[in-house]
């Protein structure tokens, strides 16, 4: 064991780093909420992290994304975050996948006895949707980020099951998908409970962008911490849940 975990074990001990060094979480999506979420894991001494991600660092994402530097523009977002996370701990291991969850990929992960928990932090509301109700079906433990944009307000982010939550668009449309395909609404989420805050009139753009996969997306007004706060959440949520 580094250095690098000292402090944590003053906290939890020498068998609850051994607890933590022994389980695999897998984080889909790295964006400003999984970056932070993976990066938290990987400090917190946990063994094996997968990232899922197919895209590339971009300069829109400078004001909250971990991998995001103007060095980075333009490199597949897995590799940074993994090189990233290698520097920090090097006890971890890590395995990158640029790639996107579709339904084959989401049933593998749900009946892979090697993960331990999921981390959904997906932009897409169809391959959320689908990740969660493999998860779901099979009893794999997991916990899915809601909407971090147009939101200001730190104290309003908070965990509860998925049929709990308030003033979340996304957490809406998620609930009638899953209810459509009569899926399991018992799961945690990370949201806000602030009113969204809409764009401001001359600072509208396009509600969705085009994913290189093809896969249409939301664009809404973010602020730095907001997304980092929901990926620190989800990790600690998770760090709690294992070492139970």
């Amino acid at each position: 064991m580094t250095g690098s975990c000292a402090r944590t074990e003053i906290l939890l001990g020498q068998e609850g780093l051994a607890k933590l060094a022994e389980t695999h979480v897998l984080v889909a999506g790295i964006g400003g909420v999984g970056g932070a979420c993976a990066e938290s894991l990987c400090r917190a001494g946990i063994g094996k992290i997968t990232l899922i991600d197919f895209d590339l660092v971009s300069k829109t994402d400078l004001n909250r994304q971990v991998t995001a530097l103007h060095s980075t523009i333009g490199k597949i977002k897995v590799d940074v975050l993994a090189e990233r996370l290698k520097d920090i701990n090097p006890d971890t291991i890590i395995v990158k996948s640029n790639d996107f969850i579709d339904r084959q990929k989401a049933e593998n992960i749900a009946i892979d006895e090697d993960v331990d928990f999921v981390a959904d932090c997906i932009d897409a509301i169809a391959y959320k949707t689908i990740l969660i109700d493999c998860c779901n079906k099979s009893s794999k433990p997991i916990i899915s980020s809601m909407g971090a944009g147009g939101r200001l307000d730190p104290t309003k982010v908070t965990i509860s099951r998925m049929d709990k939550t308030e003033n979340c668009a996304l957490a809406r449309e998620m609930r009638k998908q899953l209810r459509r395909i009569e899926a399991s609404l018992n799961f945690s989420v990370v949201h806000s409970t602030e009113s969204q805050i809409k764009a401001l009139p001359h600072q509208k753009v396009s509600k969705t962008s085009t994913a290189p996969a093809g896969r249409p997306r939301a664009v809404n007004g973010a602020i730095s911490y907001m997304p980092n706060i929901f990926g620190l959440m989800m990790a600690g949520h998770i760090i709690q849940s294992l070492l139970k």
